[in-house]
């Protein structure tokens, strides 16, 4: 009897040791085994403030480990996220937002430099072949001179990228001429409300000459792009059938020089910069006889001189400055299209014209009337417009 209540008060000793063996042997087995591992609180790096609330993403099954390799992987993420929180996604768009604006603001600010001093050039000059020679001939210059040096790397190109290249190249070159010639004759506001009426132009060639067919948002926004510059027209103080009609044509060649530079440039690797570089080099070859031609050197050192005893030295920078933020501007312009989709592009596009209209009138001090000013803006809300029916 005594016997056999020691060796039960022995058992209950062992199985009571034996359950106290085991507690101390969980609390000693390592969690990094199969949990990551917490980190240290005072790590300021690792630490994760957020004001939104977390979720933890589904834990799998556990299974029996095989090695030291943690099974288990643990992601946070907001309460309004379906991924976890990406910390290098969020910073590469913030950088990108950033370059964009840094893009858009200095094509709008070079594009604004460029028309005051075409402006200044043109009124004591008048000579627009000649100075839009000299803006194609001041960027090829510079670009040769970058390649050159290898400050900008030269782009690989063979005798099938300049063929597809030259009609751009021919559109560009009266597209630019044209613009020229209205400046000459007319105030800059007034050029840059008729040039905002180029979506209408772009959407009658592509309708009737290349068969596109678009929605009627798109239709319906032609009615006040062509209302607006219809009424800015007949209100001008300063008309002129020259400056209006020089307006008009470089619509239709720009509208003319995108179609050929979306058709010949698919699948050329050539960047936004060199690419314009090339165009202007090939702009320049073609644009140079025919200055000779309409113009010719002796209407242009007689002009010169006219120019420099009325400005004096003043004009060569003037002239200089011109030409050097014509093509500072339309490089800038290409490189934003490169990062940017074309909607954004035709926006900010809208947006340079409104910067140009207003600089122009306060600097120039450009007599408008109510009226005018309406038409200019009716024409620039239905060019925003346009830009977002074409998407």
């Amino acid at each position: 009897m005594i016997s056999s209540v020691r060796s039960s008060v022995a058992a209950t000793t062992i199985n009571g040791s034996d359950s106290i063996f085991r507690k101390r042997l969980f609390l000693q087995t390592p969690r990094s085994s199969c949990l990551p591992s917490l980190p240290p609180k005072n790590n300021p790096k690792t630490a994760l403030s957020v004001s939104k609330p977390l979720h933890i993403s589904s834990v799998p099954r556990f299974e029996p480990l095989k090695s030291q390799t943690c099974l288990t992987k643990c992601e946070a993420y907001e309460a309004d996220r379906s991924q976890p929180i990406d910390g290098k996604e969020e910073k590469s768009e913030a950088a990108k937002k950033i370059k964009i604006g840094i893009y858009f603001a200095t094509w709008w600010a070079l594009n604004v430099v460029f028309n005051i001093y075409n402006k200044k050039v043109l009124n004591a000059y008048p000579y627009p072949w000649l100075t839009s020679t000299l803006s194609l001939a001041c960027g090829s210059l510079m670009m040769l001179i970058s390649w050159a040096t290898r400050i900008a790397e030269a782009p690989k190109t063979d005798f099938e990228f300049w063929k597809t290249l030259f009609p751009v190249a021919v559109a560009h070159t009266i597209g630019h001429v044209a613009a020229t010639v209205s400046m000459s004759k007319v105030a800059v506001s007034f050029t840059h409300i008729i040039k905002s009426g180029e979506p209408a132009f772009s959407v009658l060639v592509s309708r009737f000459l290349l068969g596109e067919t678009f929605p009627v948002p798109v239709y319906l926004s032609l009615l006040p792009i062509i209302g607006g510059c219809a009424l800015a027209a007949v209100t001008e103080l300063n008309f002129n059938m020259i400056g209006f009609m020089g307006a008009m044509i470089s619509n239709l060649a720009f509208v003319f020089r995108n179609i050929f530079s979306k058709r010949g440039m698919k699948g050329k690797s050539v960047s936004g910069m060199n690419y314009y570089a090339c165009l202007s080099i090939l702009s320049l070859l073609i644009l140079t006889p025919f200055a000779i031609a309409v113009e010719g050197p002796q209407m242009w050192a007689a002009g010169w001189q006219t120019a420099m005893s009325q400005i004096g030295p003043q004009f060569i920078w003037w002239v200089a400055a011109q030409s050097v933020f014509y093509h500072l501007y339309n490089q800038v312009s290409y490189m934003s299209l490169d990062e940017i989709s074309p909607l954004t592009f035709s926006i900010g596009n809208t947006m340079k014209r409104i910067s140009v209209i207003v600089s122009s009138i306060i600097i120039f001090h450009t007599p408008v009337q109510p009226v005018n000013a309406l038409g200019a803006a009716i024409a620039i809300l239905g060019t925003f417009l346009y830009s977002q029916a074409k998407q």
